[in-house]
């Protein structure tokens, strides 16, 4: 039977998740808590389908009259834009953290500071340099758009998931993901991996075979990783792993379709 105040608990819920990761206005009657945001960590994957939908648009309408380099750039700069930079600021913090703390809690004290370190530029050129050069590649072929919405929606699934299954260890009350730090209900991982996992209808099986494995495999490590060196994981270290696994997914992309053209011309 039709629900209406489930739905639009829901659509609360995406609007939240929305307005959490991202910078898309939402409308002024999206109702807050601390639970309810807590729960919206289930649309996170969807939010990343929306965010990726937009900078297609966006691409559709540019790269007719611009190069792939500079299309790409411009992707990348309105997705910036669009997420405030998000989990790009995660990725240089855990960098910074990680790379330059030689305790657990030098490392979390230093992941708190709102400054940039050695370590973290060096990751977030490198992230960003290799993000634009792999779309370059992508952007040569037809897959482009197909490759950006999975890209988005997939890497945000696997981050999402480290919550169900880590211990979160910043004890910050400032922290900006420490709402959603609460453990995930296996209903809401499943939501959320399995909106992730919808663009892969649009590739071969084979294909989303070893996207999978290669995301699996690099969650398994990246979560024993992090607990040898934290003891769990904090909000930087989940914006690190959607960047990490968006650059993974982007990058077995290219080797495929590689692979592919050089299997139809022998």
């Amino acid at each position: 039977m039709f629900n209406l105040k489930n739905l639009r608990l829901q659509l609360n819920l995406f609007y939240l998740a929305l307005s959490f990761f991202s910078r898309i206005p939402v409308p002024k009657s999206t109702y807050y808590s601390p639970e309810l945001l807590n729960k919206s960590g289930r649309y996170f994957s969807l939010v990343g389908i929306l965010l990726a939908l937009i900078l297609s648009v966006l691409y559709t309408l540019i790269s007719p009259s611009c190069s792939n380099n500079t299309t790409v750039c411009l992707i990348i700069i309105a997705s910036l834009l669009l997420t405030g930079a998000f989990h790009e600021d995660g990725l240089t913090d855990m960098a910074d953290g990680i790379g330059g703390g030689m305790t657990v809690e030098k490392r979390l004290a230093i992941m708190k500071d709102s400054r940039i370190g050695t370590y973290g530029a060096a990751t977030l050129f490198m992230a960003l340099s290799l993000k634009w050069l792999v779309l370059v590649e992508l952007a040569q072929g037809a897959m482009f758009i197909n490759a950006l919405i999975l890209g988005y929606a997939l890497s945000r699934a696997v981050a999402g998931s480290l919550i169900f299954d880590m211990r979160y260890v910043s004890d910050s009350d400032t922290s900006k993901s420490k709402p959603l730090a609460n453990k995930q209900s296996t209903n809401e991982l499943m939501l959320l991996i399995f909106i992730g996992c919808l663009p892969l209808l649009f590739f071969p099986f084979l294909y989303s075979v070893i996207l999978l494995a290669s995301l699996f495999i690099f969650r398994m490590l990246f979560k024993r990783w992090l607990d040898a060196r934290i003891g769990g994981y904090t909000g930087d270290c989940l914006g690190a792993c959607q960047q990490i696994s968006e650059l993974i997914i982007y990058l077995v992309l290219v080797a495929l379709s590689a692979t592919t053209s050089i299997g139809a011309n022998l």
